[in-house]
């Protein structure tokens, strides 16, 4: 499939996915408030790794605009976001997306975060697994996987490896005067190597 033709293809559902915890959703408009204040009270934390969410964030209205963004976006299949709720508590924990790349076969690239308040449950490792199933399945029919994150974000690290993404040779800088930006490591789940187990993980422990 060439990414013309990906324009043509019918978007996948707007669905819910539910876990053994959490429920990973697309954004309503109504969300706009809780998608906002996580940021906002995040600001400090999350603009290192996400620079441009943050960025786009400053106000609940862009919030609501960035809401219908996504809604677009889903529909052209050009990036699917879930919201991340705790499905007995119905609070907000965070966000997770997969941008496909629309090759033969086609990859994503999963991001996501997560409340300061929210880390340390599994929560990640959970709803990671949920996305996983979802790059895999038909709406993406993903060949491969892939996630980025900084070289010292070792919790990001463990989550992946614990989910069946494996880390990819760091290769040296082309550029010595860009020593001062940070390193990022590559890390790969490719289909022939996933496993019933890291698919259908939803009853992952803290």
């Amino acid at each position: 499939m060439h990414v013309a033709d990906s324009l043509c293809v019918e978007p996948p559902a707007w669905v819910s996915i539910p876990t053994n915890r959490l429920t990973l959703r697309p954004y309503e408009p109504t969300d706009a408030a809780v998608f906002f204040n996580l940021i906002q009270e995040n600001r400090a934390r999350l603009e290192h790794a996400f620079p441009a969410r943050v960025a786009a964030v400053r106000t609940l209205e862009d919030g609501v605009r960035v809401i219908k963004l996504f809604r677009q976006d889903w529909q052209a299949r050009r990036l699917f976001v879930f919201g991340i709720w705790h499905t007995s508590t119905g609070e907000y924990l965070g966000d997770i997306s997969l941008k496909p790349t629309w090759s033969q076969p086609p990859t994503a690239e999963l991001g996501y975060y997560l409340s300061a308040a929210a880390q340390g449950h599994g929560y990640a490792r959970e709803a990671l697994s949920a996305a996983v199933q979802f790059g895999f399945g038909a709406a993406i029919n993903a060949g491969r996987l892939d996630i980025r994150c900084h070289a010292n974000n070792y919790r990001s690290h463990a989550v992946a490896n614990y989910v069946g993404f494996r880390p990819l040779p760091t290769r040296p800088r082309l550029w010595p005067l860009r020593q001062t930006e940070p390193e990022i490591r590559h890390f790969t789940f490719a289909r022939s190597s996933a496993q019933d187990s890291a698919l259908d993980a939803y009853s992952l422990s803290a």
